[in-house]
């Protein structure tokens, strides 16, 4: 089986064991989205400045690798047009569940995006990845992608992981692993992430994460750190996350 089928298979679990990133949004949130009371997460513990978007209104939104009905239903709220991108059955399905619920419509495509998008050039005028290259190998096709689909002034958003959580043990007193944590290349990496349950995850270093942005032809605009939300790196305030935005 295809590793980016291991992690769909893994993440359908999760997500019926009322994992926090596959939990949809209540009526009420909705409401208050509507309202224009909200917030949206690229990372666990802080929120996207809300200048960040700019107007929402009839802008064409994809959210990738952005299921679990979290925020493609704000950003349709706020008037977007909104597309969501993933590769799992159950996060899709509760992009379904909160769209019937509120009565708005949304695009919704399950689709691998270790491969070319289905989406012609230039389509997007924003684009929403919260942290999911973790389960990718090859970061820099998606980066170019995301370029190829933006229009010309499109946005980037991005939830990034910076590696620590890669080099740690499990109560983050220690390091443990050598770097990259690549384990399609080292089977004890790949037997640590089967212990764990975390199906098939990579480090990505900054060099590929923001270079590949500058790469593929974006122009970062903004940055910031953020930490897991709980355990020991979160209490010592080690930063594991990044959150950047980017223009095409």
């Amino acid at each position: 089986m295809d590793y980016t089928e291991i992690n769909s298979k893994t993440i359908d679990r999760w997500v019926d064991e009322g994992w926090e990133w596959g939990v949809p949004i209540s009526h009420e949130t909705y409401v208050k989205a509507l309202d224009g009371e909200w917030d949206v997460f690229l990372t666990p513990t802080k929120p996207v400045p809300h200048e960040w978007f700019g107007d929402l209104r009839g802008k064409t939104v994809l959210g990738l690798a952005s299921g679990g009905g979290q925020q493609m239903p704000v950003f349709s709220a706020l008037g977007a047009v909104c597309t969501v991108l993933d590769y799992s059955d159950r996060q899709l399905e509760s992009e379904k569940l909160v769209a019937r619920r509120e009565g708005y419509s949304i695009n919704i495509v399950k689709a691998d995006m270790t491969k070319r998008l289905p989406f012609e050039d230039g389509c997007f005028d924003l684009i929403f990845h919260p942290v999911s290259n973790d389960y990718i190998k090859d970061v820099n096709h998606v980066f170019r992608e995301c370029f190829r689909v933006l229009k010309k002034g499109g946005v980037l958003l991005c939830g990034l992981s910076n590696g620590v959580n890669f080099i740690v043990n499990d109560d983050e007193t220690a390091i443990e692993n050598k770097m990259p944590f690549d384990p399609l290349e080292n089977p004890a990496y790949m037997k640590q992430l089967q212990d764990d349950d975390s199906g098939v995850q990579f480090s990505h270093t900054v060099s590929e994460q923001l270079g590949g942005q500058l790469e593929a032809g974006f122009t970062l605009t903004g940055i910031f750190g953020d930490t897991n939300g709980e355990g020991r790196l979160h209490d010592l305030n080690i930063e594991t996350f990044y959150v950047t935005r980017a223009i095409k």
